[in-house]
């Protein structure tokens, strides 16, 4: 069965007018699709709208023309419907210093009129690991906490979409993982998760999908998969007991990038050449190799080549 659509956007537009004559066109023609249960990374580097983007699905920002469908309802006609279909997770870590997380959540969940009986704080409290805490001033928290405070407000309403915007922006390793397990489990219980980040390696690790923004346009938007299948260069260090002889042109597309005597270490184009046929090229040398190691490129490759323009 193929999982429907949670989000859906087709021809997407923001302008900012400074004034009559200038203009700054921060989302063109946006089409994107999210699926249900899926993790959806939106990547761009900063000022490529994201931003823009997410304000528009929490309704901060007003679009200037396209349409938008959140959970089934569409922005123009139900924008109620749309906010309680999604929690949004700020960038700024801005909660009350003097409220307790509890005290927070409560009141959170009255502003989107939930009744007393149907509220879930403790569980929530729980899910982010701050049932410790539940009762102790915002302004004792560590940023970490804090930052979990932020995820479990987004949750009060139990929305079945989360947008994360630049979660893990200027926060610690051990922070940074430990926020990822609790995005994870969210995932498993099957919430989906939109996120944006310029952190590459966090996207790749945590994404199923990934659309990269660059000055309003999406430039692609695939499987982490295939868009690190996409990378075509792959660099190769030999270890080898001598010198290896590589005469220009004759493998295709090589490129030597250091030769001496204990290694070699080239890049090629996966398109072009086998790795296989550059182990046999050595191997008619009567030179030994030792041992190889390859590097395949990542997502900044990538990225790097579809923002360059």
């Amino acid at each position: 069965m193929d999982k429907k659509n949670v989000l859906y956007v087709k021809n997407l537009n923001k302008v900012y007018s400074k004034n009559s004559s200038k203009s700054t066109r921060a989302l063109k023609d946006l089409n994107l699709e999210v699926k249900e249960g899926e993790i959806f990374g939106l990547l761009g580097p900063n000022g490529a709208g994201k931003s823009t983007f997410i304000n528009i699905l929490a309704g901060t920002t007003i679009k200037s023309s396209g349409e938008v469908n959140v959970w089934g309802f569409n922005l123009d006609q139900n924008p109620r419907q749309v906010r309680a279909s999604i929690g949004i997770v700020p960038q700024e870590v801005n909660v009350d210093p003097f409220f307790s997380p509890r005290k927070l959540l409560e009141l959170q969940a009255g502003m989107y009129g939930i009744k007393k009986k149907d509220r879930i704080t403790d569980t929530i409290l729980k899910l982010v690991s701050l049932e410790k805490q539940a009762n102790s001033y915002t302004r004792s928290l560590s940023g970490g906490m804090k930052r979990r405070l932020l995820v479990a407000k987004a949750l009060v309403h139990q929305p079945p979409i989360i947008v994360l915007d630049e979660p893990t922006a200027g926060v610690d390793v051990e922070l940074r993982n430990n926020l990822w397990k609790n995005v994870k489990s969210l995932n498993k219980q099957g919430v989906t998760i939109i996120l944006t980040t310029h952190y590459l390696a966090e996207a790749e690790e945590m994404c199923d999908r990934i659309g990269i923004l660059n000055k309003g346009s999406l430039v692609a938007l695939d499987s982490t998969k295939n868009l690190l299948k996409k990378i075509q260069t792959k660099i190769v260090t030999f270890f080898v007991n001598q010198k290896v002889n590589i005469q220009n042109n004759s493998l295709d597309s090589i490129n030597v990038i250091t030769n001496e005597s204990n290694q070699l270490i080239v890049s090629y184009e996966k398109s072009k050449l086998n790795i296989s046929d550059l182990i046999q090229y050595i191997n008619k040398q009567n030179i030994k190799i030792n041992d190889i190691s390859t590097d395949d490129g990542d997502l900044e490759d990538v990225f790097i080549r579809l923002t360059k323009n």
